[in-house]
């Protein structure tokens, strides 16, 4: 925990850019029947039945101090699908950086072993010489800002019946492009020294 706080608390370097990731499950869902809209005097409504179109997954990954994030829709959250986003990152949206300093939980594949499942020995080394990695304690996910975003996304884009991954990409598309164009940025304000009280029961107690 006082590691993750400590990289949140340093200032911002554009060379080293704060880049928090982090995934969620989307259950697909479509209409049996056509839902009908709003009518003057009468409020939208669906039918409480739905045809179940299996699920998908969301990677989301955020710069805090710039306003910026990414959404991956993939079929599944494997060390695959991780490589090849932390491959992008990397070279694509953050090409200049020295290194970005990546926030993430402890799920097995959130390390750098996942990409050497995805590429040649030299490849992943490269992109792996280009993370700084810190990992949330284990049940402090919630440490993680990219849990942020994703509170956002299901509020604002995931709170409805999606009926397949075309549909789900396009919706998630179109939330980060307007989240980007606002350029709306996290303010953290759970610094180490508020931790160190607030938290002090996870703490070991010293002997006098």
């Amino acid at each position: 925990m006082e590691d993750v706080l400590e990289v949140y608390a340093r200032p911002v370097d554009p060379a080293r850019p704060l880049i928090c990731f982090d995934e969620t499950g989307k259950d697909l869902k479509a209409h049996m029947r056509p839902p009908q809209p709003a009518a003057p005097g009468r409020a939208a409504r669906q039918d409480s039945e739905y045809a179940r179109n299996g699920s998908a997954n969301i990677f989301l990954a955020c710069a805090p101090h710039r306003g910026w994030r990414l959404a991956a829709v993939t079929a599944r959250r494997t060390s695959i699908d991780v490589a090849h986003l932390l491959r992008e990152m990397v070279d694509v949206h953050f090409s200049e950086a020295e290194r970005l300093v990546l926030v993430t939980d402890n799920l097995n594949v959130h390390a750098a072993s996942s990409l050497y499942h995805a590429f040649p020995p030299a490849e992943a080394r490269r992109i792996a010489a280009r993370l700084e990695w810190h990992y949330t304690p284990t049940h402090g996910s919630w440490l993680n800002m990219a849990e942020l975003e994703l509170s956002v996304l299901a509020r604002q884009c995931l709170d409805r019946r999606l009926p397949d991954v075309t549909t789900l990409a396009t919706e998630v598309a179109a939330w980060v492009e307007a989240r980007n164009t606002a350029r709306t940025p996290i303010t953290w304000r759970f610094t180490l020294e508020v931790a160190r009280v607030r938290l002090a029961h996870v703490y070991p107690v010293l002997e006098p």
